[in-house]
């Protein structure tokens, strides 16, 4: 996963990530690490393998380091997370090697997970917003945290049970 890697190494990318730990040290709800991408990214992939769906796994990772890129610019200015995601992906994607259509894919399913109705331009972008709004959700041990009281999520969103 050469490309994947690239986006990981990227000095933008890099940069961005750093400043999201930081503004997020004294985050008492999840965090947004490397951790949860990669986690978001494992759970994506299997959904995709258990559905056949054949969506390559380099836009799955891609989208999963990605989807929450953007938080900085939440914290900073206010726009939305997934919105300024996609604008950050539109800038880093073409020099780690993806291609336009790879980039449309990858950029729909980042608007998308929060909401995958807004990812219905194409199949892959639309179904690739689907499993990655399920394993941003699914990769939260709700079960353990110790701020799950004050968490703002429903009950009928926390994970109390072990599923995937």
């Amino acid at each position: 996963m050469e490309r994947v890697d690239r986006i990981w190494k990227q000095e933008q990318y890099q940069k961005a990530y750093k400043k999201l730990v930081s503004l997020e040290e004294d985050r008492i709800f999840c965090r947004h690490t490397l951790e949860h991408f990669l986690d978001v990214a494992r759970l994506a992939y299997i959904y995709n393998l258990e559905e056949q769906a054949g969506i390559d796994k380099e836009l799955i990772y891609a989208a999963a380091l990605l989807h929450d890129i953007g938080r900085v610019q939440e914290y900073e200015d206010g726009t939305s997370h997934d919105i300024a995601s996609v604008v950050f992906a539109e800038k880093i994607l073409p020099e780690c090697g993806f291609s336009e259509m790879e980039i449309r894919e990858i950029t729909e399913a980042i608007e998308g997970h929060r909401n995958e109705k807004k990812s219905q331009k194409n199949i892959t972008g639309g179904l690739l917003a689907t499993y990655l709004k399920k394993a941003d959700k699914k990769s939260r041990n709700c079960m353990v945290c110790s701020a799950e009281a004050e968490c703002k999520w429903s009950m009928e969103k926390k994970n109390f049970d072990i599923e995937y």
